[in-house]
Formats: structure tokens, C-alpha cells, sequence
């Protein structure tokens, strides 16, 4: 992994803005954040567990003891994501891995023209090269519908990988027919050993395709997920609390699951995965349906589920790219639906056909065992006299405690230093750990439960229809 000082980008070979840098930090400053996380944790545990012994040990029912305990068991993944760290490649691998033939494949769809040649850009500067681009343009339109075919941004690519060396490039245009049958479009048909998912929106860092395909050296892995950072993160209010309403995910439970080489979803902003899987895919990946209709979401999650019914998938948090956040509220909200009704439809699929003596079973059931505990906590406090007479101190001391919460979790802003982004830019984040809490209890959890009751409604993307995001 790189280290030392974050050099100055080399200027860019179109009109794109130079683009960031980012670094994982060192394993050392690693542990010594998370020294915090974990006492807090362990200490935590103790008391929940003491607690519930008390209650047994003087004749009484465990009452709201153990469903504190069952509460703090489903966050397992906030200390295990302490414990990642990125994968190397023994030196006798090396060789192997610089003779993969790799594929970045970018769908295109109403993308910023301006976003997109830094998405293009960033692929051309990689200190590992790749073999082959393959763009798709998926039928993109102007605001007055008529066709928008990025003929500059075209001619750019074309005419700066002429010189030899450089990758081989192809550019198609198709009708609208989704993400999906965008990539398998070229993809299905692809020799190469290794593909990897790029969306338009996103700008790798330069390491970013050396450090992907590290953990490849281990033949058990199938897919590598890359960190993804926002790329316009001071663009607004609402793009400085998406820096910390991804980070539970990005930097958490994707991290501890990473652990466990068991990563349920990789994101289509970068991902890497073995060829082989995603070709013997072509003709049922791009068909998806789930009660009847095509699943024109989650295209990022099925190809990962393929990767988990074949071997071990990982995260690989040096592998960093950055990509364009929702700038407006109602974009926001359309891609959280998204999202969540695809996550939704792809639980099914985990609890039908993953075994259920994995650990992806069990986490997945333990998902829903924390939905149902989030509902059924407030009513018992409410249905019980003697609780309900100490609301208010409940209520104080469950705000503490979710305060604590949110700060643990937002330590993991700190495990990646970014040229983008002072230590007072990070630290502002950082205090605004209990406002993003905030937000996912009050907004994003009853859309949660929305979206699991009207998870049929995956045939729409929801976002696009114009372009929403420029850099």
C-alpha cells in the first residue's frame, strides 16, 4: 500500500479536473483507534451481560435485559471491522498477477460528459496497467430526449490511446435496456482473467487497480470490492452528511464481513471480480426477475452473490475510488429506495440458496431480528407500567447511548487520509455523527420498512432520466 506524503496529481490528458488522492492509513494507526472502539465495546458487553445475569440471579425475568444484550450482539460488525486490514500479495504472486489480462467496463447512461472524462481519465493513470476499456453508452438522451453521444469525450479516448502500450478501447452504443445487458453487452464474450465494474460517475484513485487485484493472489478469492469515497463531498449540506450516512456500510459492515470473506455486496462505483464467474452469468445475469418482473437494480449485489456461491469475497480498503453523490434531496431519496428495495429482494435470495450453516445466512436473519427489535422495543417499554414510568430516563439514556454509537462509528472517517479533505473538514464530519444517527432513525429506517413491503417494484432505476450529478 502507498505511504508517506500524498504527492500532487499529474496533470490530465482532457479537460477533467486533476483529480484527489487518498490513502489507507497505516496498520499502526489503525490500532491505536481502535483501542476506543473495542474497550468501549467489550465493556459494553460486560455490562449487558451482567446486567442479564442479575435479573436471573434474583428470580426475575430477563425483561428488557436480554433484548439490550441481542441488541448489542447485532452490531458485531461495528468492532470486527477494527480488524481489517488490506490485503498483500506475497512476492512470488506478483508475477502472476501483473500477467492478468484486465477489463474495465464503464456503463454509460445520461452521464456529465465532465464526469465522465475524469472517470476516463483515472483509468489511463493507473500505476497498474489494464488490458482493455469497454464503454457502453446504454442509449443515453439530452433534457429534450434526443440522443446524447459524448462524441468529444469519444474522440479524446480514441485519439490518446493511440500510442502504443496503451489499452485497447472499444465504445458501443446500444438501446436502453438497463445496466445489466449494458455491461454483458461486451462482457459476455470478454477473454480477459479479471473484469472490473467501473460506474461513469466514479474517478479511481491511481492504485486503485494495483491494490483491487492483490488479494486475487489467494486463488480462493472470486470478487473484491474497492473503498468508495464521495467525491463531491463539500459540495453542499447534503453531500457532507452522505460522507457519514455510507460510512456504517463502506467502512463498516463491508469491512467486518471482509473479515470473514464473506462480502454480501460489492458497489458497482468499483468492484473486481474473476471473468470466468461473471461469463458463465451472461443470459441469466441481465434476465433477473423476481414475482415476474426484470430486476433492473442491485446489478452490483447479484454479481457479488455469484462470487459468494463460488469462493471467498473481500474488501480491499486500499483500493480507493471516488464517486459522485446525490447533490439534491429527492435524487438522495430515489437512490436510498433503490437500493433498499433491491437489498431487500437480494435478502431472499441469501436465506434461499446460501447454506444455512454460513455466516451470511445468519447475519441476514439477524438483520431482520434487529428490524423487529427496533419495533418491538418501544412497545414493550409502552405495554410495561414499571417502564413506562421511567420514559424519560430511558429515553435520556437511550440517546447517550446512541450518541456513543454514532462517535464509534464515525472513527472510521480517520482510517483514510485524503487530499481532498482537511482535518478540520474531517473533524466537522466527525461532530456531526449524532445528526446522521439522527437521520437514519427518523428518515432512512421507515423507508427501510417501505421499501421491504414494496420490494416488487425493481423494474424502474429511479434515477437518470436526466443528468442529475456534474463535477
Amino acid at each position: 500500500m502507498p505511504t508517506g506524503p500524498l504527492p500532487a496529481p499529474t496533470p490530465s490528458w482532457s479537460a477533467a479536473t486533476d483529480p484527489p488522492r487518498a490513502f489507507h492509513v497505516r496498520s499502526r494507526a489503525l490500532a491505536l483507534l481502535a483501542v476506543v472502539p473495542l474497550t468501549a465495546f467489550l465493556a459494553w458487553g460486560i455490562a449487558h451481560t451482567v446486567s442479564l445475569a442479575a435479573s436471573w440471579t434474583g428470580g426475575q425475568r430477563g425483561g428488557m435485559a436480554l433484548a439490550w444484550l441481542a441488541s448489542f450482539l447485532l452490531l458485531w460488525w461495528v468492532p470486527v471491522s477494527w480488524l481489517e486490514r488490506p490485503r498483500r500479495a506475497p512476492r512470488r504472486a506478483r508475477r502472476a498477477l501483473d500477467a492478468l489480462t484486465v477489463t474495465v467496463q464503464i456503463p454509460v447512461y445520461n452521464e456529465d460528459p465532465q464526469a465522465l472524462r475524469a472517470c476516463l481519465d483515472s483509468v489511463l493513470r493507473q500505476t497498474r496497467p489494464v488490458q482493455r476499456i469497454r464503454v457502453v453508452d446504454d442509449g443515453s438522451v439530452d433534457d429534450t430526449g434526443a440522443p446524447l453521444t459524448y462524441d468529444d469525450v469519444r474522440a479524446e479516448l480514441f485519439r490518446h490511446t493511440r500510442a502504443p502500450g496503451m489499452p485497447e478501447v472499444t465504445w458501443n452504443r446500444t438501446p436502453n435496456r438497463g445496466k445489466r445487458h449494458a455491461q454483458m453487452t461486451v462482457l459476455a464474450h470478454d477473454d480477459a482473467d479479471i473484469f472490473v465494474t467501473l460506474d461513469s460517475d466514479s474517478v479511481l484513485d491511481p492504485h486503485a487497480v494495483e491494490e483491487g487485484l492483490k488479494p486475487f493472489a489467494n486463488p480462493q478469492v472470486t470478487s473484491v470490492a474497492g473503498q468508495v469515497l464521495v467525491l463531491n463531498h463539500d459540495a453542499n449540506a447534503l453531500t457532507r452528511m452522505i460522507n457519514l450516512l455510507y460510512l456504517p456500510f463502506t467502512r463498516g459492515l463491508r469491512s467486518a464481513q471482509s473479515v470473514l470473506g464473506r462480502v454480501t455486496i460489492n458497489s458497482g462505483t468499483l468492484a473486481f471480480y474473476r471473468a470466468g464467474i461473471v461469463r458463465s452469468a451472461a443470459g441469466v445475469y441481465e434476465n433477473e426477475t423476481f414475482r415476474g418482473r426484470p430486476m433492473q437494480m442491485n446489478d452490483d449485489s447479484m454479481l457479488t452473490f455469484y462470487g459468494l456461491l463460488a469462493g471467498d469475497t473481500v474488501h480491499q480498503p486500499s483500493s480507493l475510488v471516488f464517486t459522485l453523490a446525490p447533490e439534491r434531496p429527492g435524487h438522495y431519496l430515489r437512490q436510498q429506495m433503490r437500493w433498499m428495495r433491491g437489498t431487500t429482494v437480494r435478502h431472499l435470495w441469501w436465506l434461499r440458496y446460501l447454506p444455512t450453516t454460513g455466516i451470511v445466512f445468519w447475519t441476514t436473519v439477524a438483520e431482520y431480528v434487529h428490524v423487529l427489535l427496533g419495533l418491538a422495543i418501544p412497545v414493550a417499554i409502552l405495554a410495561q407500567p414499571d417502564l413506562r414510568g421511567h420514559l424519560g430516563a430511558l429515553l435520556l439514556s437511550g440517546t447517550a447511548i446512541a450518541t456513543v454509537m454514532s462517535y464509534l462509528m464515525a472513527l472510521r472517517l480517520f482510517t483514510v487520509r485524503r487530499s481532498d479533505m482537511t482535518t478540520r473538514q474531517t473533524l466537522f464530519l466527525f461532530a456531526l455523527a449524532p445528526v446522521a444517527a439522527l437521520w437514519r432513525a427518523v428518515v432512512l429506517r421507515p423507508m427501510y420498512l417501505y421499501a421491504m413491503v414494496t420490494c416488487h417494484r425493481i423494474n424502474r432505476w429511479g434515477t437518470r432520466s436526466t443528468v442529475e450529478v456534474g463535477l
